[in-house]
């Protein structure tokens, strides 16, 4: 992996914010990765799929099979009560439960960045028919604005945002470079909302106690000086970003 195991396998014990706080990815960006799947597409993995964030998508946006994989079996336990009805399977990008050439496409929310992406590119490679899509997506703050560039600041940006600020994700054989596109977009969120958004990022989930209450001091100055209290909201900005590219070959 690029970042400590720790920080990537840490999300299980905050399973419940995470699905909370965290946001859901806009529809069209989810249909547009799959675009170019045929309408007799059998089975599409989420893989790194969390709490069930982006399969619920994949579903509402195909009609194969979709099933779900996660190293983490407090998130993958979660997935079950959001999205019943999934198969889930324990695995890793570099590691899948499934057979050559067993999927239409392999898609990825907010995980490629932890990926080892030469291992991971093989694996999906062996794992996508010829001719079939990996896709990768991430929700990320939008920090042009300036105040959230200050809450960003505040809570350390995280690895998904070091990798799109350092131009986006490494994709290597057998795929060729990525296509990508973006969506803007804004979240209404109350103070509260914020503060669990936080507490659902790795840095703060690894973090000591003293770190996070610093981290969660500076957050409320920043509200206060903004104005936001109680049930008030303020608009997040998010940037999505996807990315889609077909495995070479074709039926």
């Amino acid at each position: 992996m690029q970042v400590s195991d720790e920080r990537a396998t840490s999300f299980g014990a905050q399973a419940d914010t995470y699905e909370a706080a965290r946001p859901d990815y806009p529809f069209e960006a989810v249909a547009w990765m799959l675009a170019a799947l045929p309408h007799d597409s059998r089975r599409i993995a989420d893989v790194g799929a969390g709490t069930g964030k982006l399969t619920r998508v994949l579903i509402a946006a195909s009609d194969a099979e979709v099933v779900a994989v996660d190293p983490d079996a407090a998130m993958l336990a979660k997935l079950h009560t959001t999205v019943p009805g999934v198969a889930t399977f324990p695995g890793t990008a570099e590691s899948l439960p499934f057979s050559d050439a067993e999927l239409d496409a392999a898609v990825m929310g907010q995980a490629w960045h932890w990926a080892d992406p030469a291992t991971a590119s093989a694996e999906m490679g062996r794992v996508i028919r010829p001719g079939g899509t990996l896709g990768l997506i991430w929700n990320t703050r939008d920090n042009r604005v300036e105040w959230v560039r200050r809450l960003t600041e505040i809570m350390h940006a995280s690895a998904a945002e070091e990798m799109l600020d350092a131009g986006g994700p490494t994709v290597a054989e057998p795929f060729a470079a990525p296509e990508s596109h973006r969506w803007e977009w804004v979240r209404p969120m109350t103070r509260a909302q914020l503060h669990s958004m936080a507490d659902s990022r790795s840095h703060l989930i690894t973090a000591s106690e003293q770190a996070r209450a610093s981290i969660h001091a500076d957050m409320d100055g920043l509200f206060d000086e903004l104005g936001v209290h109680g049930d008030e909201t303020i608009g997040l900005p998010y940037v999505t970003a996807a990315f889609r590219v077909q495995r070479p070959g074709g039926r």
